[in-house]
């Protein structure tokens, strides 16, 4: 009919066959009961974690953005004074202070950890004697604490009597005051920031390079590249996702800096190494000014979700997925 296929045994209209009826969906109650007793499974497996998330990160955070709307000195009852604490901060100077030493402190970290672990992750990854006991060494400081490699840092960058000032005074080079000079005391709290993470990055980066295929590079030696145009065009681009993850993980860690300050120099000489996360210990314990700490640790959580965020949206840029 007209060259239309009408189906078997159904009645043809105008030549046009007659649409089938899909088969009726079972009814949603039906499914109820499994789709709630899986959920139940869920929660009950995901209780063990997310009680503690509960109970020590979420309901902290929501108090301390109570208590950032506050005036309150811990003993005294609180006194509401909206956003007043924040209008105070953002227009304190020292709270602009802290921010530029944080973001130095990020600025000098960042590049010399990325540097000094990309290089150990690439000595690493070739066949030498020795690799799993070199790369266990490396990563040592890792899990040391913080406390021990500040103290030890403090010790070996002592202005009279510390092992690196001796080392530049027999080469006939300057001998910095390190942690008791203004103008060194964040250059040292850097460098032993640095020396501690230098095995975490390398572990991210070394993982990185074995993921990434040999016949990439038979491929491009055939094509006569040399070992810089391999490591740009191939080790580089393919280690992008790593390099993203080291990034995003260091600058959140770089502006929550605060164990080393406090052990090395105390925010001192003279405010000079003082950073965010510092001065929130200080308005807090020292100073009684809770409501205006926690009004500066909001402020810091802002601005690293801010960072991250952009970080995230351009990563579709620069990493590379194999």
């Amino acid at each position: 009919m007209n060259g239309v296929k009408v189906a078997a045994n159904a009645p043809a209209t105008d030549g046009v066959a007659p649409v089938r009826d899909l088969p009726a969906r079972p009814p949603r109650a039906s499914r109820r009961p499994g789709q709630w007793k899986r959920l139940g499974w869920v929660l009950f497996f995901l209780l063990p974690s997310a009680i503690p998330l509960f109970v020590f990160t979420l309901i902290p955070m929501v108090s301390s953005l109570w208590v950032s709307l506050h005036k309150w000195n811990l003993i005294s009852p609180m006194e509401w004074v909206g956003l007043g604490n924040y209008a105070n901060l953002l227009s304190d100077e020292m709270t602009r202070r802290v921010f530029l030493h944080t973001l130095i402190y990020v600025a000098g970290y960042l590049p010399l950890v990325y540097v000094g672990g990309l290089a150990l992750a690439l000595a690493l990854n070739q066949k030498l004697k020795g690799r799993s006991f070199l790369r266990a060494t490396y990563f040592l400081p890792v899990v040391t604490s913080w406390v021990v490699v500040a103290l030890v840092w403090k010790w070996l960058l002592n202005p009279t009597n510390g092992l690196v000032n001796q080392v530049l005074g027999a080469i006939g080079l300057p001998e910095p005051g390190w942690w008791t000079d203004p103008q060194w005391a964040l250059p040292a709290v850097i460098l032993s920031s640095a020396w501690k993470d230098l095995g975490f990055v390398m572990v991210i980066l070394l993982a990185g390079l074995q993921a990434i295929p040999s016949d990439l590079y038979e491929a491009a030696k055939v094509d006569g590249s040399s070992a810089w145009q391999r490591f740009w065009r191939v080790t580089l681009p393919l280690l992008s996702p790593s390099t993203f993850f080291v990034v995003v993980i260091s600058l959140i860690n770089g502006f929550q800096v605060f164990d080393q300050v406090y052990v090395m120099t105390a925010g001192g000489p003279a405010g000079s190494s003082q950073v965010v996360v510092g001065q929130i210990y200080d308005l807090t314990f020292r100073y009684g000014r809770a409501g205006e700490a926690s009004a500066l640790s909001w402020i810091l959580f802002a601005v690293i979700l801010v960072i991250t965020v952009v970080q995230i949206r351009g990563q579709k840029r620069w990493v590379h997925y194999a």
